[in-house]
């Protein structure tokens, strides 16, 4: 009886494309998710950056004529602009903002009534040059020369002063106002042991009369804050004796009402 012959097992060598197909397929897959979420990406970064440029050209910050770098491809971006900022209406109040905030500049409403009334309880500083006021964009700016309220180099004012901030205080105690104390100095170089440089000269001069506001006066501490610049915001050239008295002073700045909305404090 004749036996059957075995035939070998066939060997698939083949079976990897399985493998690499199923890894290829998955590998397509990721870069197709991978290019969506790039494109929506671009999208969102684009609706910002035109969200951007139309608050801007609302507020009439910067040149409708300037030219602008594209931060996005054509056709990216919807022309709507109530899709992309809520609505015009947001802009136009924006823009009533600022015009308020002209309109005081010009010395017109509160800070008018309020620079008229210490204008009859500051003559005599006044008549001197020691009190300075001011009306702009922020508010009332009433400075205090370092002459009529500070010795040289000194953070702590003088008895004269402390009397004419006395009734200054008392004028505004009343008002819901905001109030900015800050210190300035001119660009002369100043190296003691107490102030090792203008800034901290200016800090200190600024705190000094935001505590007698507190301590004294009795104007609610959340009113108030306190700021140094040191010699970088000057009035006046410093290359004159009198520039340079004019910049060492200390500004009490009111906040107007339509300013104080951008204020921090009192919220």
């Amino acid at each position: 009886m004749s036996r059957r012959k075995k035939h070998a097992e066939h060997v698939n060598h083949e079976r990897w494309l399985v493998s690499y197909a199923d890894f290829i397929t998955l590998l397509f897959a990721f870069f197709v998710v991978m290019f969506a979420a790039s494109n929506t990406d671009k999208k969102k970064a684009g609706q910002i950056a035109h969200a951007v440029q139309v608050a801007f050209h609302e507020l009439a910050v910067f040149s409708p004529t300037g030219k602008v770098v594209p931060l996005f491809d054509e056709g990216g971006l919807t022309s709507d602009t109530k899709n992309v900022i809520g609505s015009a209406a947001t802009a136009f109040d924006a823009a009533q903002i600022v015009a308020t905030i002209k309109k005081e500049g010009e010395g017109d409403g509160e800070m008018g009534e309020i620079k008229k009334q210490l204008q009859t309880t500051l003559v005599q500083e006044l008549d001197n040059g020691s009190v300075r006021m001011t009306v702009d964009g922020r508010g009332l700016t009433i400075s205090l020369s370092e002459a009529g309220f500070f010795d040289p180099g000194s953070a702590v004012m003088q008895a004269r002063g402390i009397d004419a901030v006395n009734r200054i205080a008392l004028t505004l105690l009343p008002l819901q106002n905001n109030i900015r104390v800050e210190g300035h100095t001119d660009n002369t170089p100043i190296h003691t042991a107490q102030f090792p440089s203008n800034w901290e000269l200016s800090t200190a001069r600024a705190t000094h009369v935001l505590q007698h506001l507190i301590a004294k006066s009795r104007i609610p501490p959340e009113r108030l804050s306190a700021i140094g610049y040191g010699e970088y915001r000057p009035v006046a050239e410093n290359n004159t004796a009198p520039g340079r008295a004019a910049n060492r002073r200390v500004d009490l700045v009111v906040i107007g009402s339509a300013a104080q909305k951008l204020e921090p404090l009192g919220k």
